[in-house]
């Protein structure tokens, strides 16, 4: 059951909040610029690549090297060569995770790792292995872990994550705001420079900005009704969040959201594309999660019994589309099924700046739903 009276207690929040989780998201905007910088202590804007590699590598454990694998796949457009690598093993545990090459991997190709941990032995195996086969390799990590030590051994490039104090008051969970940003941006300007997609040192300060804009509005200390992230979070309790995307940029933004509801607050989340999501989540609307869905005796005495789950829509559109739009066609099916929909849309700016704010938005309606469940 959601805590409502305790979205509207800054004080309390921040005592709920063991992990890191607000301050990470409050603190977006700076986690980006010191990530930026690091990269550019570590080079990576004197970087003259000989060409743009045939393929990108992304190998890192948990939800924080899939979606940035899955947004720097995005962002770099259609034929990307962002493939993730996914790890074999037997537990999601730092000794237990393997990771491989491709056997057609070669000197060609380009090797990122991206981890919060740093001390898995199957990364630095990975960047041997990578040394061997003449990849580039370069990885973002804490600065004091086994993996800078692989990674200079290997010849590669090795730049510092953002980290932040709190990081080690608690095991840092994959979908955390704090991890993504600090993971993703030196990675941003690595891509930028190969000419895989357009991330210049402007175009990051101006996604910092936008993440300070969403902290503002989204805070702890701004009141439920006038704070769209708290607003979210609330109209998500004790619902089944049936997430739909339209445009580009916002199919990731989307599928974070339905990891970070999972992760950090135990929601289960459905997610697809517009307009294949449509038909893909029609019965599903049209099933017993429907909002007038109730086959049981309607006098019965329900005081003691917990509330029936049932569906609401989240529809994420990454900027105001012109021409041709689903989007009244999802509102139709939606409303028709008596299910609730609630709409995120971010202001004009670049492709960059509406996915940030998109993520924003959504990592705090993640947080906020988390701590008022006392997840």
């Amino acid at each position: 059951m959601l805590d409502e009276s305790l979205l509207d207690a800054p004080e309390r929040l921040t005592e709920a909040d063991r992990r890191g989780l607000l301050r990470g998201a409050a603190e977006a905007g700076a986690r980006v610029r010191t990530a930026a910088r690091h990269a550019a202590e570590a080079g990576v804007g004197n970087l003259k690549p000989d060409g743009r590699p045939r393929a990108v590598l992304i190998a890192g454990p948990g939800a924080a090297a899939t979606h940035a694998a899955d947004l720097l796949g995005t962002l770099a457009g259609a034929g990307s060569p962002v493939t993730r690598l996914a790890p074999t093993g037997v537990a999601p545990a730092a000794g237990a995770l393997r990771w491989e090459l491709p056997g057609w991997a070669g000197s060609v190709d380009l090797l990122l790792i991206a981890t919060p941990d740093g001390a898995e032995p199957g990364l630095s195996l990975l960047a041997e292995q990578a040394y061997r086969r003449g990849c580039t390799v370069v990885a973002v990590a804490p600065a004091r872990s086994p993996l800078n030590d692989a990674v200079s051994a290997s010849r590669g490039l090795f730049i510092p994550m953002a980290t932040a104090p709190y990081d080690h008051d608690e095991p840092l969970a994959g979908a955390a705001p704090g991890v993504l940003w600090a993971l993703l941006t030196p990675l941003l300007a690595l891509l930028d420079r190969t000419g895989l997609l357009e991330a210049p040192p402007e175009a990051v300060g101006k996604v910092a900005d936008r993440l300070d804009r969403v902290a503002e509005r989204c805070g702890p200390a701004i009141v439920t009704y006038s704070n769209p992230a708290k607003t979210l979070a609330s109209e998500l309790a004790d619902s089944l969040p049936v997430v739909w995307t339209e445009g580009t940029s916002a199919g990731p933004a989307g599928r974070r959201f339905a990891a970070a509801l999972a992760e950090l607050s135990g929601t289960p989340a459905v997610v697809a594309d517009l307009p294949e999501a449509l038909a893909a989540h029609s019965a599903l609307l049209a099933g017993r999660l429907a909002a007038g869905a109730d086959p049981d005796d309607f006098f019965r005495d329900r005081v003691e019994e917990p509330a029936a789950l049932h569906a609401r829509v989240v529809l994420l559109r990454d900027r105001p589309i012109g021409g041709l739009t689903a989007a009244p066609n999802a509102r139709d099916l939606a409303l028709g099924h008596d299910t609730p929909i609630s709409e995120l849309e971010p202001e004009a700016g670049g492709e960059l700046e509406t996915l940030a704010e998109l993520i924003a938005i959504t990592d705090f309606a993640a947080v906020y739903l988390a701590l008022a469940s006392g997840a």
